[in-house]
């Protein structure tokens, strides 16, 4: 009978130095991976560069129901498709809503662009520079964002349902106007205004609101888009425990009885 002789063959692995007081399995870290890790990797530029302040409106824009989207099955398929439609409607939208069209059918744009805007994960952080925007502008901002968010619901939504499945059904929108400080190279901000629009897109089941404090809407928005608003007290964490902000009529009627209570005077006369 012969003997078949069958050969062995080991894999090599990488070697690993292991000092003497090092525990086993652990890799000792290349100085070059250490110093790779910094504040570089932000690409704020440099932090220490002095803030320099700017008057601004900023708008937070979330994906309600984003989350939840995420977390069902074969999400990884789903997410980038979502994240490529909504986004590439988004900045057309941000886009058209800034143009408009002047004599000879020329169109131009009447305010500019922002200064920054930000995926935050689960929505958008955009920030205008109001310096040069007069208070008209301002106002058009708040108009402009609304019917965004409208549209989101009405046809940017239908259409994506039949794309991926599940995906988050309202775009809601905080607006808030202040300062800002520049971070670094000014490719990022930080601001009392950005935490307010933030508190703002979370404000109930709301799915618009902005304060009235530094928007003149009685002066500045169309009468028929005001109707779209109403005036409510409420209090807000971290901002005040009567603040005087605006929100949509129809959402506003529709709000349960228990959400509703967190608003007092119904109908304020605006400060």
């Amino acid at each position: 009978m012969r003997r078949i002789l069958v050969r062995r063959v080991i894999a090599k692995r990488p070697r690993v130095l292991v000092t003497k007081d090092q525990p086993i399995g652990k890799k000792v870290i290349d100085n070059e991976v250490i110093s790779r890790f910094n504040p570089s990797i932000l690409n704020l530029g440099d932090i220490s560069t002095p803030c320099q302040e700017i008057e601004a409106v900023a708008a937070v824009l979330d994906l309600t129901g984003f989350t939840a989207f995420c977390s069902q099955v074969d999400s990884y398929l789903a997410i980038p498709r979502y994240l490529n439609d909504f986004l590439e409607w988004f900045f057309n939208s941000i886009r058209d809503g800034l143009t408009e069209e002047d004599f000879g059918n020329r169109r131009s744009f009447w305010a500019n662009f922002p200064l920054l805007v930000k995926f935050l994960g689960d929505g958008v952080l955009l920030v205008w520079g109001t310096h040069r925007m007069t208070e008209d502008q301002i106002c058009r901002i708040v108009t402009t964002l609304y019917e965004i968010c409208y549209k989101y619901q009405q046809e940017f939504y239908p259409r994506i349902s039949r794309v991926v499945n599940k995906p988050p059904a309202v775009l809601r929108c905080g607006m808030a106007r202040g300062k800002v400080f520049t971070i670094g190279d000014g490719k990022d901000f930080v601001g009392h205004c950005i935490n307010n629009a933030s508190r703002l897109s979370h404000l109930a089941s709301l799915t618009f609101c902005f304060p009235h404090r530094g928007f003149h809407v009685r002066e500045y928005i169309p009468a028929d888009d005001l109707r779209l608003f109403v005036p409510k007290y409420v209090s807000i964490r971290g901002i005040g425990d009567n603040e005087l902000v605006w929100v949509v009529r129809e959402e506003f009627e529709r709000l349960s009885e228990r959400e509703r209570g967190l608003f007092r005077n119904l109908e304020p006369v605006a400060r």
